[in-house]
């Protein structure tokens, strides 16, 4: 084990094969382009989901060892997702192929639509993501010991998406937690509300239930500020945390009541239109605040997956012991690159992101 200066523990890179493991849902993304959902006669596909795209982030902008333990249901539309995973290069090794039954009343492949948004029309997503074959897994299906411990990992990842999948889904997070603190893991947690997902799960009340009861297993929390402040039973989710006072008085609540909670991580999006955000994040961690570089006025082409591209670039800057103010910086460039480009995974370099950290403009490079 060696600790960085960010007070977590980390397991020596050589004894494991993984630099990360991530346990969520892997969908098929329907991208109408420019169209909207119900009026465009194309989509292009990707695949996404908020945990595997942390993985993938590592994997292909930082060149990190990562894994997913997901579950698909073995059909066509199963191995066009397994296609675009490859191409993103994470460790397949860990998914789990189901039966299909030719119609999909037993299981079925996730799948969501997204129209990205133009000036005032905002971002739209619709879930089709019923009957999956991760929702129905359950706790006692994976041998976590034999990842953790036999291959040995260094991180684990999962949030508050996998959790939302079904009544079963935070047994298998929390069983995957426990295993991974046995073994002397990292665990990030991203709170990650969707409201689609908790409709008929007790809504917002009901992630916050499940989110506090896995608090105790969590090293690395990440999430926005309303997240955040609605883990901690803020009702009005907080105002905006856009000074360091109101960060380091919101980390010091979580911290108390959680001592086990080493790092805090948070996106401050101020968005102007659907295309033009405000872009920055605050860090927490041994007692101290940082914030990051701020881009203002920034121009998105395609938001979804911000979060989760500055969530691998953050694990990345920690994981190489680069400190939590370079580590914070490293995440919101890198978020920044990947809501740049369509799909929700980062189309980045490392290159690209320590030049975007270095003041690059956006200059033709030749």
């Amino acid at each position: 084990m060696k600790e960085d200066c960010a007070g977590l523990e980390l397991r020596a890179a050589k004894g494991c094969r993984w630099d990360l493991v991530s346990l969520g849902e892997v969908m098929l993304r329907f991208d109408p382009g420019e169209q909207r959902i119900s009026h465009t006669r194309s989509f292009n596909v990707w695949e996404g989901g908020g945990e595997y795209n942390v993985a993938r982030g590592l994997r292909r902008c930082f060149g990190k060892r990562t894994s997913i333990v997901t579950a698909l249901a073995d059909n066509p539309v199963g191995r066009l997702v397994e296609d675009l995973m490859l191409q993103g290069g994470v460790d397949l090794s860990h998914v789990c192929w189901t039966p299909y039954d030719g119609v999909g009343r037993e299981s079925r492949n996730g799948i969501y639509f997204l129209e990205r948004g133009a000036g005032v029309r905002g971002a739209m997503g619709m879930m089709d993501r019923g009957h999956t074959p991760i929702s129905q897994m359950k706790a006692g299906q994976v041998d976590w010991d034999a990842i953790f411990g036999q291959e040995g990992v260094r991180w684990f990842h999962t949030g508050g998406v996998m959790c939302a999948l079904s009544g079963d889904s935070p047994a298998v997070a929390r069983e995957a937690m426990q295993a991974a603190k046995r073994h002397g893991v990292v665990v990030s947690y991203d709170c990650n509300y969707r409201p689609s997902l908790w409709k008929t799960a007790g809504g917002r009340q009901g992630s916050i239930d499940v989110n506090r009861s896995l608090m105790p297993y969590v090293d690395v929390l990440f999430g926005h500020e309303g997240d955040i402040a609605a883990v901690m039973g803020d009702s009005s989710h907080g105002p905006p945390w856009h000074d360091v006072l109101s960060y380091a008085e919101m980390s010091a609540r979580v911290t108390e009541e959680f001592a086990n909670i080493r790092v805090i991580a948070t996106t401050t999006r101020r968005p102007k239109t659907a295309n033009r955000n405000d872009w920055a994040a605050f860090g927490f961690a041994n007692g101290q605040v940082f914030q990051s570089m701020d881009y203002l006025d920034m121009e998105i082409f395609d938001r979804v997956g911000g979060g989760d591209s500055f969530a691998s670039g953050l694990i990345y800057g920690l994981l190489e012991g680069r400190g939590m103010q370079w580590a914070l910086d490293c995440g919101v460039a890198h978020g920044a690159l990947a809501m740049t480009t369509p799909g929700d995974s980062s189309m980045a370099t490392l290159a690209e992101v320590e030049r975007l950290m270095a003041g690059a403009s956006a200059g033709v490079q030749r």
